[in-house]
């Protein structure tokens, strides 16, 4: 009788040290899945950044724009005596061309690196799925061959007494 006590006192403990490792697992995977939501919430908050600055600079761009669009009418109105601030504004016009070409650039290439770091992000997250499936079924195997273990040991305590 005391045999029996025995063997699933030990049954309790193996079954109490399987619940820890299923509680530890729960905590690194929940850690885990926190720090991967932190990494994607930064990752929101610097591209919002970026279109925020993009779209600053475009509606700067836009109303500098227009403002040399007025003064080009203005100039053009007035005829040849503005020749001279009619080349100084053309030349303005060509240098906000340039500076929308290149924000434009910028733009572009910050929106190529944002995708490539969301699909690297995405595969790293598939594959952290993939791992955790497969820690749990090896965990669980682990668990059936030990308890089976246990069943058997318990069978031959018993079968001696």
């Amino acid at each position: 009788m005391t045999s029996k006590n025995g063997g699933g006192g030990n049954g309790d403990r193996v079954l109490l040290e399987g619940s820890n490792d299923r509680n530890e697992d729960e905590t690194v995977s929940k850690l885990t899945v926190s720090t991967l939501q932190a990494r994607e919430e930064e990752i929101e908050r610097k591209k919002m950044e970026v279109k925020e600055k993009v779209e600053f600079q475009l509606t700067r761009a836009e109303e500098e724009a227009k403002r040399l669009a007025q003064i080009w009418e203005e100039l053009e109105v007035m005829g040849d005596p503005m020749g001279k601030e009619v080349g100084n504004v053309r030349k303005r016009i060509d240098t906000v061309k340039r500076e929308l070409k290149s924000l434009g650039q910028i733009c572009q290439k910050k929106e190529k690196e944002y995708k490539e770091v969301q699909d690297i992000f995405n595969e790293k997250s598939n594959e952290k799925a993939q791992l955790l499936a497969t820690l749990m079924e090896l965990l669980g195997q682990s668990e059936k061959w030990r308890m089976k273990k246990l069943e058997e040991l318990n069978k031959n305590i018993e079968s001696t007494n």
